[in-house]
């Protein structure tokens, strides 16, 4: 029943709107995952392997980071899951035949979903200097090339290695000890992209990059804010949890300037009631606010919780004791201007009043974020302003409350714990120094923005990319390929092909890799490898099917052998990782905090969960030694009139830069992508019609004009002033120098636009 990869590209030519849904996930679900699933597995393959999926026995779903409980269902993957697993799962494959078709020129004049579809990769590829296309090459040829070009640059800083956060932590902690031992900190990641903004704004204010509470919270939860985030897409396992909390008494309050179906009422397709009933009512408030406007509202309800006559409105015990900064927090909030509230948030007064009133009435409250509050220019202040607020009422450090960034990409958050990252603290430096016997550089390197910086100007020469799709996951899309154009030699870690396959530098190398899916068989026996959910847990993996070809090699693998190329005296045990990972893991017990034991720890069937101090111990590791209250200026972003100000946001049909489909069904968007949603009223002063074909036009500083031609308009329920459309087609709209204070994330979610006719 499986369908053969397309031949013909796919474009918008049949495109239609319907009105959006007001629901998520119920039978539709459920079809749309199996129909995928049997077009890319098959009927059996489909079974035997959506069953495994998230099971204590099984493997890491490749998608989203939401934690598994204790108790798991037998179907534990949600509609997104499923197809993510069917794209790697499935049995297209990319021969040595499809890249002699086809020239990397011609791969590049195709759309992301048609190169998607074409199945996996099955042999290591080179695209040699001068030529149109790429040709097999030995593996042993591909890291010779790889060490000898490394070896003749001028300086290890000349050199990037760039990280998806699907890499398991085994192969994530071996590739961050090769390019230490070669000498750079240029580690950029896709947390560069995401949640680098809540890492910063929360290791200031509590002393850890990560959230502090675990699934059983949202359980015990009064009151739940879901602010800048649209589970019912990115995370649609997440509504199963706040099904329940609504169950077990929770509000919650959704903050977003789109009506997100996912928001408004879930259909479990595991229950009854989400069969043949209405399901579950989730967002009992909805405040749609206009972009950026989060850091107000946040001001905004500290202020008044500050004023508020109740007698439990601040937690004065817990400031007391555990919090630095109330006096200078207290002065600077005080002197809010509600005029620019209520211009930056769009809401109303009384609908602020509103939200306090379910703030007073909760003892527990455990706020959400993801995208949404982290792309911005003042992603760092406003997060800090999350803070404020939980911190004002005590709710950090206790059952049922706390700080929930929601992680997209599966090992996102372990990638960084085990040590990707460009500005390495000193103490994991000398922890590894004192495990490996060398010493690992200390200035700090590249992030992904500098990377691309440094590739534009001639400063980084090789590119080598474990995972993921740099291309399309970047900003700025022109300049992004000029940079990696430019470079000498690029290399990617894949399963599938992707765009940046075919933007290359003078060398590339394509190198393919075991998914999650698949059994991974080394020298010492069977091997599996482990991830770290969203809320901090660790758990192994164990793909189960054949791989999808006897010329795949696991990350391990790839990052070992490279590392014997490129440093054959290093005297690091590089072949003995490779053969059995209980080694690496050995290594990481003694190096990163929280993992003593981690070899017997990680076979239990749930794995294990990290010390989390401020969770656990109230005991806040920042420079104070408390948690920081801290002073947030508030600016409001003005857009100037006859321009909007747009959001890049994910389809149903893809997850991160994998386009899964043309549909995005809770949207109601059929078989295209190129549209633009916009509120009616925004249409109306534009002089603007629904249906009209537009050029999306950014607007920044440099004076660059930088366009997406060709978007439909839809007329949609927006927050006014503000619009929305699909990455990576958008991509090209944000300028790489916009990023967010502080932590240099690209500002996607804040970019001033105007609708030129097409």
């Amino acid at each position: 029943m499986t369908r053969q990869a397309p031949a013909d590209d796919f474009d918008d030519t049949g495109m239609r709107v319907s009105e959006p849904k007001t629901w998520a996930a119920g039978v539709p679900g459920v079809t749309a995952a199996l129909r995928q699933s049997y077009d890319q597995m098959g009927v059996r393959r489909t079974a035997l392997t959506l069953l495994r999926v998230n099971q204590k026995r099984g493997f890491d779903c490749p998608g989203c980071a939401w934690p598994e409980g204790d108790h798991r269902h037998v179907a534990e993957f949600c509609e997104n899951g499923a197809k993510a697993v069917a794209e790697e799962a499935t049995t297209r494959r990319v021969t040595r035949a499809f890249f002699a078709a086809h020239t990397v020129a011609e791969l590049a004049e195709r759309s992301d979903h048609w190169l998607g579809q074409q199945g996996r990769l099955t042999e290591p590829m080179i695209k040699r200097a001068g030529s149109e296309h790429y040709e097999p090459v030995a593996w042993d040829e591909a890291f010779g090339l790889l060490a000898s070009e490394l070896a003749a640059l001028d300086s290890p800083d000349e050199a990037v290695f760039y990280t998806s956060g699907r890499t398991s932590n085994e192969a994530a902690f071996a590739y961050q000890l090769f390019a230490r031992a070669f000498g750079t900190n240029n580690l950029p990641d896709c947390s560069n992209m995401c949640h680098e903004s809540s890492g910063s704004a929360l290791g200031e204010t509590i002393g850890i990059g990560k959230g502090s509470v675990l699934l059983d919270d949202l359980y015990k939860a009064d009151l739940i804010f879901v602010v800048g985030q649209n589970p019912g897409t990115n995370h649609p396992r997440m509504l199963s949890a706040l099904e329940r909390a609504k169950k077990e008494g929770a509000r919650i309050v959704a903050v977003n300037p789109l009506p997100e179906a996912g928001l408004m009422r879930f259909k479990n397709p595991q229950r009854p009631s989400g069969v043949t009933g209405h399901g579950t009512a989730l967002a009992d408030r909805f405040l749609q606010i206009r972009l950026n406007g989060d850091l107000a509202l946040f001001q905004a309800l500290n202020r008044m919780l500050l004023e508020s006559d109740a007698p439990d409105a601040l937690d004065r015990e817990f400031l007391d004791a555990h919090a630095h900064g109330f006096e200078a927090f207290e002065k600077h909030v005080r002197g809010l201007d509600w005029d620019d509230v209520l211009e930056a948030t769009g809401l109303t007064r009384g609908e602020i009043a509103a939200t306090l009133g379910d703030v007073l009435a909760a003892k527990r409250i455990v706020v959400c974020w993801a995208m949404g509050l982290t792309q911005h220019r003042n992603s760092v202040p406003t997060i800090r302003e999350v803070v404020n607020f939980l911190l004002l009422r005590g709710n950090i450090g206790r059952p049922g409350a706390g700080v929930c960034p929601v992680r997209g990409h599966s090992n996102v958050q372990g990638d960084r714990t085990m040590g990707i990252y460009e500005k390495p603290k000193p103490e994991f430096l000398d922890a590894l120094a004192a495990e490996f016997a060398f010493e690992p550089p200390r200035e700090h390197g590249l992030d992904t923005v500098d990377a691309i910086r440094a590739m534009r100007d001639g400063k980084a020469k090789v590119f080598f990319g474990m995972g993921g799709n740099f291309v399309r996951a970047t900003p700025d899309s022109e300049v992004t390929e000029r940079a990696l154009r430019s470079c000498r030699l690029t290399a990617q870690v894949s399963t599938k092909l992707n765009r940046s396959h075919a933007v290359t530098g003078e060398i590339a190398l394509i190198l393919p890799t075991l998914g999650r899916t698949e059994r991974d068989e080394r020298a010492s026996g069977p091997q599996f490898v482990s991830v770290e959910d969203s809320m901090g847990m660790v758990h192994a993996s164990r793909g189960r099917l054949a791989p999808a070809s006897e010329h795949l090699l696991s990350e391990v693998a790839i990052v070992c052998r490279l590392a014997q190329a490129t440093l054959p005296g290093s005297g690091i045990g590089w072949d003995a990782m490779e053969r059995d990972y209980d080694v690496i893991r050995d290594h990481v017990s003694r190096v990163v905090p929280g993992f003593a034991d981690y070899n017997a720890r990680v076979r239990a069937p749930a794995g294990f969960t990290l010390p989390h101090a401020p969770r656990d111990e109230r005991r806040f590791p920042t420079a104070t030694g408390k948690a920081n209250l801290t002073v947030n200026e508030l600016e409001v972003l003005r857009v100037p009139e006859g321009r909007l100000l747009l959001q890049t946001v994910r389809s149903h049909d893809q997850y991160n830069t994998t386009i899964y489909g043309l549909d995005d069904r809770y949207r109601g968007i059929k078989a295209g992508r190129r549209v633009v949603f916009v509120n009616p009223e925004d249409l109306s002063d534009l002089g603007v019609a629904d249906g009209a074909t537009v050029d999306l036009v950014s607007e920044w500083s440099d004076g660059v004009e930088r366009r997406a031609p060709a978007f439909r308009v839809v007329s949609y329920p927006t927050a006014r002033g503000c619009a929305a459309a699909y990455f990576p087609e958008t991509n090209v709209l944000v300028p790489l120098d916009s990023t967010a204070d502080v932590s240099n994330t690209p500002t996607s979610k804040s970019v001033i636009v105007r609708l030129d006719p097409a």
